[in-house]
């Protein structure tokens, strides 16, 4: 599976949506998104992605695409 599927499979699971609807997710923009639903998704794309974020990259992980330029910036994954 390649990252992009792997990225997009963390934020259907952790969201309950389908993939149509992943580029468009923000912090709470979804009601599963929220303080305790924002760390489940960062654990499961570092253990996915086998990496440990820096707090300020959690904090900063504000949506699909923000989240998307974080792991291409700082921890090297490719989509």
């Amino acid at each position: 599976m390649e990252n992009l599927d792997h990225y997009n499979r963390i934020f259907m699971e952790t969201f309950d949506t389908d993939e149509s609807k992943v580029e468009v997710l923000a912090y709470q923009s979804v009601p599963l998104w929220d303080s305790v639903g924002h760390m489940t998704l960062i654990a499961a794309l570092e253990e996915v992605f086998d990496i440990m974020m820096e707090t300020d990259d959690i904090i900063d992980f504000s949506s699909y695409k923000k989240g998307m330029e974080i792991l291409k910036s700082k921890y090297n994954i490719e989509f």
